[in-house]
């Protein structure tokens, strides 16, 4: 076959570029990445803090580096891996407690009840003023005067050791609005008993005599906006979709709705605003239905439908009969004012009339209804509700103490705890992209909250309205793409869980490296509480951010490459005095790296 010399056979590309070239020269990995690598591979801060430590009695200064103690992967991955198996050493030492972890409170001193006394006269004092008949100025200059008092004894009062408050700091003299607690006539009735003080579950004792103490996993999820595309597989048998087809666990449409101008977006947006009210009110529900003070420790994920659900571990069981219950009949009321309908568009909004220092009708000048009035309209009998938020499908399961299932069940709760809520949920493909715009579209012109701008658009003015806010453009987090309307916190952990906070854990995983080092597993807590005592209090030293250009502060490559190189002479060391360490050790021994 002759070739046309017109037109030339295409020569191929060669699989290795030219020495030399600048392909060849893009292809060489940087030195950046590769210390990067490293320092990941050891878990060593990537974004070390350099801290300039002050001695205040000596003068001696000195530059110290902490770790950043990021929480997202993407921003620092050893510091959030660090944070995510401290967390896993927190749900696994309270999951299956057997005895109380609650620490009952010291009585308190002399000395503070003493203040607490003459708190309670100023106070009593403070009140009577207000009856006493006297001028309106007279009666302010006294009031300063007992302001200042209090102020000065609260502060003495934070001296002491007593933890807390006794009053707000604030002092609101405003009316508290009620609302009422009566139960909505169109939700199940809930069981009430008495709640019992304890947080450790039922013990059972098999036919052997065995004692075992199970607990629960739970996952909460919202109710259905509208049937979407999912991969339901049951065994090896895969069933079809609401569409009629059989998807791929990895198909390009899973999570969008079949029929997207049928789904409701509105109501999706407005359940992730509320969501983490919505699992306060499951916590009390359950309390007061269980009779006993119910403790958990989970983590809130976004489904691939971009709605919220959270994993909850919970010590001791439940009925799931009851948990059902519980479930439909939880619900949470937004008392806001109605914003069903909008009023005004985004591209033309309400105008602020310096004036009048409020918000205006654009074409008449007439001022938009307050927020104060807007909240009076909520007082009447015949008032509804802006909003209902309700609680949709529960899974529970029980998970047995010391088994592969509880340790798998702890690693699923934390998988997605050092990413972006929208991190496990991005979209891959057109539809997936399609679906989560819609969403986000629909939660840039929803109220966040009393302050939001986007009250403006129905016509009511927000809490504290001021200058420069544009409605669709809120600031609030809930209008962000990396939160999708949930804005609560992450990780829910309660306070009688393991009786220790992250602090407490990370403390005792040093003691442990000490421990190990000291040479044996004989107790040290004399040792490292006079390692670790300061002769004149917490006090002593004062810490401030050292600035990069500063003489005595090296380049950040620098202070990773010694970073990198103590922590593999650490584990060197901690490796030889394992092995000599005499005996078994102990349950937190696979925990040295989140110290």
């Amino acid at each position: 076959m002759t070739q046309n010399p017109a037109h030339p056979p295409q020569r191929q590309p060669d699989t290795q570029p030219r020495p030399g070239s600048r392909a060849d020269r893009m292809r060489k990995p940087l030195a950046k990445d590769a210390l990067k690598k490293l320092a990941e591979d050891n878990g060593v801060c990537t974004r070390p803090l350099a801290l300039r430590r002050t001695d205040t009695v000596t003068g001696a200064t000195e530059v110290v580096e902490v770790p950043c103690g990021a929480t997202l992967a993407a921003k620092c991955k050893p510091c959030a891996e660090r944070g995510r198996r401290l967390r896993i050493q927190q749900i696994r030492e309270g999951w299956h407690l057997a005895d109380e972890p609650a620490i009952r409170p010291d009585p308190a001193g002399e000395e503070a009840l003493a203040l607490v006394r003459v708190r309670a006269h100023m106070e009593f004092e403070r009140e009577a003023l207000q009856y006493q008949p006297m001028h309106p100025d007279e009666r302010a200059a006294q009031l300063a005067d007992l302001d200042a008092g209090i102020a000065e004894l609260d502060e003495a009062l934070s001296t002491t050791d007593l933890r807390g408050h006794l009053t707000p700091k604030e002092r609101d003299d405003r009316p508290r609005r009620k609302r009422s607690t009566r139960r909505r006539q169109d939700a199940p009735d809930l069981p009430r008993l008495p709640v019992d003080p304890r947080t450790v579950g039922r013990a059972y004792t098999g036919r052997q005599g065995q004692t075992y103490r199970p607990s629960m996993l739970v996952t909460l999820t919202l109710g259905s906006h509208g049937p979407v595309h999912s991969h339901l597989r049951r065994g090896a048998y895969i069933a079809p979709c609401e569409c009629g087809q059989r998807h791929g666990p990895h198909d390009d449409v899973l999570g969008t709705p079949v029929d997207p101008a049928g789904y409701d977006y509105r109501r999706a947006a407005l359940d992730a605003i509320h969501f983490a009210r919505i699992l306060d009110r499951w916590w009390q529900n359950l309390r007061r239905a269980a009779g006993w003070n119910v403790q958990y420790a989970g983590a809130v994920e976004l489904q691939r439908r971009l709605a919220p659900h959270a994993h909850f571990a919970i010590r001791g069981t439940l009925p799931r009969r009851l948990l059902k219950q519980i479930a439909a009949a939880t619900y949470h009321q937004v008392w806001w004012p109605s914003f069903d309908h909008p009023v005004y568009r985004v591209d033309k909004p309400p105008v602020w009339d310096v004036d009048r220092q409020a918000y205006v009708d654009p074409k008449t000048r007439a001022p938009l209804t307050s927020w104060a009035v807007a909240l009076d309209e909520l007082e009447e009998p015949d008032s509804r509700p802006a909003y209902v938020a309700r609680l949709g499908r529960i899974d529970a399961r029980g998970i047995d103490h010391g088994t592969r299932d509880a340790e798998r069940s702890i690693r699923y709760v934390t998988k997605y705890v050092t990413k972006d809520l929208t991190d496990q949920a991005k979209p891959r493909s057109n539809p997936q992209r399609a679906h989560f715009d819609r969403l986000h579209a629909e939660l840039s012109t929803l109220p966040c909250s009393p302050t939001c701008a986007n009250w403006l658009l129905y016509g009511i003015q927000p809490d504290g309205a001021k200058a420069g806010l544009t409605p669709g453009r809120c600031t609030g987090k809930v209008h962000q793409r990396s939160t999708l309307g949930f804005t609560g916190r992450r990780v829910l952990v309660s306070r009688q869980w393991s009786g220790k906070t992250l602090a407490d854990h990370r403390a005792d995983n040093r003691a442990w490296v000490r421990t190990i080092l000291a040479g044996g597993m004989a107790d040290t807590v004399e040792h490292d509480q006079a390692d670790t005592a300061e002769p004149d209090g917490p006090n002593r030293y004062r810490f401030e951010l050292a600035r990069p250009e500063d003489p005595d502060v090296l380049p950040v490559e620098h202070r990773i490459l010694r970073a990198v190189s103590a922590r593999i002479r650490w584990r060197t060391d901690l490796d030889a005095a394992r092995q000599r360490a005499p005996g078994p050790l102990s349950a937190t021994a696979s925990l040295p790296l989140a110290a």
